[in-house]
Parts: C-alpha cells; sequence; structure tokens
C-alpha cells in the first residue's frame, strides 16, 4: 500500500507562500486563497490514484503568533478536504512532528514505513505545485516498485514530490538545494533513484509566472 502524506499549513493569509505575495500582485489573501485551491486539487489526485491520503499539518502551538485563530489547522484543513472530496472517511490527518522541514518529513517517512506493516511505500508532497496530477501519481508509484526513491525537482533544486521504499538519513534532507540533497542521501544509503517529471513551483512572483504560462 502506498501512502501519500500532503504537508499543508492551514492557508492562513501571511502563512502560506508569503514571500508570493510579497513579490507579485496578489495579495495575502489571493495567496492564502491560492494555496486553499492547491491543496484541493492535490487531494482530488491522490483520491483517484487509489493511494492513501495522509493529512499532514503543523499544530497551532508551532505555528507564528501573529497567524494562530481560534480555528484549529485540523479543522480548516478537514474542511478543505469535505469541500474536495466526496468522501473524507478514510483520509487521515496528523499533526507533523519534529522543529524543521527535514525532521517533520522523515519523521513521518520513518513512523510510516516502520509502523505500518502495510505500507510498502510513501510519497511526501510538498504542496507547492498546481500541477499534481493523478496520473502523476500513478507513475511515480511505479517507479516506486523497483526503486527506494523517487524524487519530482520543481525550481530551482526544490522538490514537489519525494517517494520511498526505504529510510535515508533525514537530519537535513530537505535543506536547499532539496534534489540534490535528497539524491545524495540516497545514493549514500545504497538506495536507487528514479525521477518523474520537473513542475514549477510556486514560491515567488516569478514561480506564479511560470505556471500561469505553462
Amino acid at each position: 500500500m502506498t501512502v501519500v502524506v500532503l504537508l499543508a499549513d492551514p492557508p492562513r493569509p501571511g502563512l502560506r507562500f508569503p514571500d508570493l505575495a510579497a513579490t507579485s500582485p496578489l495579495s495575502e489573501s489571493e495567496a492564502a486563497e491560492l494555496a486553499a485551491a492547491m491543496d484541493k486539487d492535490t487531494m482530488r489526485a491522490v483520491e483517484r490514484s487509489g493511494a492513501d491520503l495522509l493529512v499532514n499539518y503543523l499544530p497551532e502551538d508551532l505555528l507564528p503568533e501573529a497567524h494562530r485563530t481560534e480555528a484549529t489547522p485540523e479543522a480548516e484543513l478537514r474542511a478543505l478536504a469535505a469541500d474536495a472530496l466526496e468522501d473524507v472517511s478514510d483520509v487521515r490527518f496528523e499533526p507533523q512532528v519534529g522543529s524543521t522541514t527535514s525532521a517533520r518529513v522523515g519523521n513521518t517517512v520513518t513512523h510510516l514505513l516502520e509502523t505500518e506493516e502495510e505500507v510498502g511505500s510513501v510519497a511526501v508532497l510538498l504542496g507547492n505545485t498546481p500541477f499534481v496530477t493523478r496520473t502523476g501519481i500513478d507513475s511515480a508509484a511505479m517507479k516506486l516498485r523497483t526503486n527506494e526513491v523517487v524524487l519530482g525537482p520543481g525550481a530551482r533544486g526544490s522538490v514537489y514530490y519525494a517517494g520511498f521504499t526505504d529510510t535515508i538519513d533525514f537530519t537535513d534532507a530537505m535543506a536547499p538545494p532539496a534534489l540534490n540533497t535528497l539524491a545524495e542521501l540516497a545514493r549514500g544509503a545504497g538506495h536507487d533513484t528514479e525521477f518523474v517529471p520537473t513542475q514549477p513551483t510556486v514560491e515567488t512572483g516569478d514561480d506564479l509566472a511560470s505556471v500561469v504560462a505553462e
């Protein structure tokens, strides 16, 4: 069984894509709306692929104080899922554990692979591209049958997809450029690595222009 993990902070203004609002015509509220739309599209793609969806969110106490609200991150993301999917009963919602992105990705992947016997592979989606499709998820899952690590390159050496059937040293695994870092760590662990097609990722106004041009 493949579990696809969507890393998703709640789409609150100023929290999601802050650099996008600072470098494009979009306001913070509009950037948050874009993040919400991308999350919903990703959830639909995972549902259609047949993989199990796990929404991994940053708990309220780890969010910057300026972005805390009365609503919990889980409640906001459950509402997004309910709007995107016909049935959310099989969707898992779990808080991220760790002080850095590397630690959070590593804790989630390691926990699923080592403690849940039915899980054969774990794919992490960073929530930074609007171009996640069922076909793309299925293609990556096929590559994971013969490779321990599968990576999806994004802009400037980033990744939008990182799939694993075995663990690596996740201590600084997402350190920029994450694509090279992950590939080198996989090689050091003796793992075979394959890649899925590059997709535009969204962080700045220039990134958004590239996405619109696709």
